[in-house]
């Protein structure tokens, strides 16, 4: 099988296209490189350089490709980014993702694996949370999502277009090797901050609220191991029948709040680690974990790595080989 994937230089992106090389798919990469980093793909794969608003490209190699299926990976992602430039998040996740659906279509390719997120459903009413729970996002990139999970809705119906949405809770960890991790700039997410003051390069990691209605007042959060979201893609296109929509949580089904998040990389690293109390930031639910039934059911999925400890120690070798991240 050929695989056309966007965004496969990015951290997600970038260990699905190693898992479906190990399972001897055929994979071609676009990624511009923005944000993404060219080490970080697999050499078995062919990379294109380009951008998903390029659809003369992107027509050209379905064209010339042969390929069965796209898992889409290029999408704005920063919550804080999107309420800032909402426009861009629209252009990006939602004006050029129909032109890749058009060009999907013009092409006769009826498989999609498109990356979406828990941000779809909002504050939720109840945790866990499972699929038939409202989408009520509260940020236009959880907007941007909801509304690409609708046209895929509508192109199933349309025209036979056979499309997973994978909703993401926190995407966290590294391969098991430590040769491809996280690596962004400016980097937001916990558990790499963390390491990063381990490593000595800040002195303090901010904890943004200890008053929330939880075990120890912190946010609670759902840590999935990017190597289980791997195969979690490998799964749904194995599985992928055309005209149908489906949608899944991609979650451990056990939340971490950000104090146990950061006393696990203290006994992996070693290191003190010092924690500064902050008041809350607006629009942080209390608790965001999955009820992940569905994909261990429908999927036959079942994550590895379920112990914060063990996710933060595959950051942490990554992190220690590339205290810099990926060579520029």
């Amino acid at each position: 099988m050929n695989v056309f994937l966007t965004g496969g230089a990015g951290y997600v992106g970038s260990h699905c296209v190693r898992h479906l090389c190990d399972l001897g798919y055929g994979v071609t990469v676009l990624d511009d490189l923005s944000a993404g980093h060219r080490a970080a793909v697999d050499r078995r794969a062919t990379l294109m350089e380009g951008a998903l608003g390029d659809y003369d490209l992107i027509r050209c190699a379905f064209s010339e490709g042969n390929f069965n299926a796209v898992m889409h990976f290029a999408a704005f992602a920063e919550v804080g980014e999107s309420v800032k430039r909402p426009l861009d998040y629209y252009r990006n996740n939602v004006a050029h993702t129909v032109s890749l659906l058009e060009a999907m279509r013009d092409h006769d390719i009826k498989s999609l694996v498109f990356s979406s997120t828990c941000a779809t459903y909002g504050t939720p009413a109840r945790v866990p949370i499972t699929e038939d729970i409202a989408q009520l996002p509260i940020n236009p990139y959880g907007r941007t999502k909801l509304a690409m999970e609708w046209a895929l809705r509508d192109c199933a119906d349309a025209w036979g277009l056979g499309a997973t949405a994978l909703r993401y809770f926190n995407a966290a960890g590294a391969s098991a090797d430590g040769t491809i991790g996280e690596d962004h700039d400016p980097e937001s997410h916990l558990i790499p901050r963390v390491l990063q003051v381990a490593l000595g390069q800040y002195d303090s990691i901010k904890i943004f609220g200890e008053d929330y209605p939880t075990e120890d007042g912190t946010c609670v959060r759902d840590y999935v191991h990017v190597e289980d979201l791997a195969s979690a893609h490998a799964k749904a296109i194995e599985t992928q029948q055309e005209g149908q929509f489906r949608y899944f949580n991609l979650g451990t089904g056990v939340g971490a709040s950000v104090k146990s998040v950061i006393e696990a990389a203290r006994n992996v690293t070693g290191h003190e680690i010092p924690a500064i109390a902050t008041p809350r930031r607006p629009g942080d639910p209390p608790a965001l974990y999955a009820d992940p039934t569905k994909a261990n059911t429908q999927l036959d999925w079942h994550p590895k790595y379920t112990n914060i400890d063990a996710i933060v120690e595959t950051a942490w070798a990554w992190h220690q080989h590339h205290p810099k991240g990926y060579e520029k």
